[in-house]
């Protein structure tokens, strides 16, 4: 709906209309996309810098939600909720 308010074929009460929202609402994720799209095309703003990443606590986490999968699909199997075919 932004990219359609900026493009401007339509009026913002065509809009409105059109998406069933306030020509308000369409105003300000016009203004969100165009202040955000300088940080997406242009140069980049110093944020915050990423989390070190702990690929130890990843993976133990992986391999617990592995085991619950398949002690899960073993129980499901054998109640017969679950059915042979994938």
């Amino acid at each position: 709906m932004a990219l359609a308010a900026i493009k401007g074929e339509k009026t913002l009460a065509e809009l409105a209309q059109q998406f069933d929202v306030y020509a308000n609402q369409i105003t300000q994720w016009k203004g969100d996309l165009l202040e955000g799209a300088a940080g997406v095309f242009g140069e980049a703003k110093a944020g915050p810098a990423q989390e070190a990443v702990d690929e130890k606590t990843l993976h133990a986490k992986i391999g617990a939600l592995a085991l619950e999968n398949d002690f899960l699909e073993g129980a499901l199997t054998k109640a017969r909720l679950l059915s042979a075919r994938r």
